[in-house]
């Protein structure tokens, strides 16, 4: 008899989810160190002083004013007004850009995966979900646009015309200055503090979490892991993003010669029998689950059946990493292609890939070409080929999907065989969009039925593949227990 080992995060979200619901109840997220690991301002620093934004004297008075503040018992405040003031001049639109490029460049990877699954319950239940923090908003509003929270409540920067003025604009939201700004919203917007929910990781938020009937302490601090004791508030313990070691460095090259290996032999065994097709079907599945085995990813699959069920058919996933593409291989294993833009054929990366699938490069800003290419591929649909395509277009930088473009659909009706949806939950995890390194650990799939399209018309095709998408929207939010079909 196995004993279930409790799990304090899986039991707050059903706490959420089985409790009431409705905006009168707040979900008040501190930002650094809980929404994300580490802090956003230390790369809003690092890039300025990469790029002689800021000189070394500004950046040593700006350390000099963090450590004081937290470690030597000065004012943490003038930490924020030493950087305000660097800031006189300088165009807000700047900053609003800085904030986007770095959440996609470094912050996005930084997201708890569990603050993630936290947020989500919330916005089910329809409370008033909030980022409340001592940031500015240029490095909160794109953390808060991706998790679908719509408030922040934010340190704010003095403004004239487009330009900072190198002054605040209120008070820091720091210490009793966050537990004012929130008590403060809370009256405004009507919202009962007595049930609300506060998630905090810093001494400087005991304040903030006492405001609240719900606190939790999220990867606290020493000192506000000594609150959280005294005052019984639940704490919360949520993973780190994925960062590489020695396995995952190890592990990535392996995946490289397992690949290659599978690739050569799938390609000798085309060369004996003169038969390319039976030759990829050899080295696809053999180059895959090589690889995957070689980096220590195992993929834990519901609706596996549904693989089998409709061939040839469209399968459609959400693409979330380079990761995806050895996920397919392991999963549809034999007579499947995809398809891919025209400047990747002369990509030394895709020398391997258009080897083992010899995919379909279509040339998007030849409207001639594509077409004749897509003509190609229902010809080979036709023949038994499935084909797998990625509807979103591009891998995304976090789990949130994006709309789905309608070529993948329009080829289902035009080749008339049905749609598979194959959701990936957290491949992203394992091998964030900008990294060439596999973390080792699991892939939770579900493939979906096959979606019939029997009766679709060119002027449904839109419909067919909002609806595609809600299903993987769904899935995401609701996940399906290992077993279950």
């Amino acid at each position: 008899m196995t004993t279930a080992v409790a799990d304090p995060v899986r039991d707050a979200v059903a706490a959420i989810e089985n409790g009431p619901g409705g905006p009168r109840i707040g979900a008040f997220f501190d930002l650094d160190g809980t929404l994300v690991s580490g802090f956003t301002g230390t790369e809003f620093y690092a890039d300025q002083l990469r790029r002689g934004v800021i000189g070394a004297g500004e950046f040593t008075r700006a350390m000099f004013a963090a450590v004081d503040g937290s470690l030597l018992g000065g004012d943490p405040k003038e930490m924020f007004a030493v950087g305000v003031r660097g800031l006189r001049g300088r165009l807000e639109d700047e900053l609003v850009e800085l904030g986007e490029r770095l959440f996609v460049q470094k912050i996005a990877g930084t997201i708890r995966p569990q603050a993630r699954e936290l947020v989500r319950a919330h916005v089910r239940a329809g409370h008033t979900v909030v980022v409340s923090s001592a940031a500015t908003r240029y490095q909160i509003e794109p953390i808060a646009r991706d998790l679908g929270i719509t408030t922040v409540l934010c340190t704010r920067l003095g403004v004239t015309d487009g330009v900072l003025t190198g002054e605040l604009d209120g008070e820091t939201l720091w210490g009793d200055g966050k537990a004012r700004a929130v008590r403060a919203f809370a009256r405004r917007e009507k919202i009962d503090l007595k049930t609300s929910h506060g998630y905090a990781n810093g001494d400087e938020d005991i304040a903030f979490l006492s405001s609240v009937g719900k606190p939790y302490a999220v990867n606290p601090s020493r000192r506000l892991r000594d609150a959280a004791g005294l005052k019984g508030w639940p704490v919360l313990r949520l993973r780190e993003p994925r960062t590489p070691g020695v396995r995952s460095y190890l592990g990535t090259a392996l995946a490289m010669a397992g690949m290659n290996l599978g690739g050569m032999i799938g390609a000798a065994a085309g060369l004996l029998y003169g038969d390319a097709r039976f030759g990829r079907n050899v080295g696809i599945p053999l180059a895959s689950e090589l690889a995957l085995a070689l980096a220590g990813v195992r993929l834990n699959v519901t609706g596996e059946h549904n693989l089998w069920r409709a061939r040839p058919a469209i399968f459609v996933f959400n693409h979330q990493s380079a990761l995806d593409a050895l996920i397919a291989g392991a999963l549809l294993r034999r007579d499947f292609t995809g398809v891919a833009k025209q400047e990747a054929r002369n990509d030394p990366r895709m020398l391997l890939v258009t080897l083992l699938v010899e995919p379909a490069f279509v040339n998007r800003s030849n409207s001639a070409q594509a077409r004749t290419e897509l003509d190609k591929l229902v010809r080979r649909i036709r023949s038994g080929t499935s084909i797998v395509i990625a509807p979103e277009g591009t891998r995304t930088e976090t789990p949130v999907l994006r709309p789905f473009k309608k070529g993948a659909f329009h080829l289902a009706l035009q080749a008339q065989v049905p749609v598979v949806p194959i959701v990936i939950r957290n491949a992203g995890e394992l091998m964030w969009r900008r990294s060439a390194i596999i973390n080792p650990g699991t892939v939770d799939i579900a493939v979906l039925d096959p979606v019939p399209t029997d009766d679709w018309t060119s002027r449904t095709v839109g419909r067919h593949a909002a609806d595609v998408r809600q299903r993987f929207v769904e899935t995401l939010e609701k996940w399906p227990e290992r077993g279950s079909a």
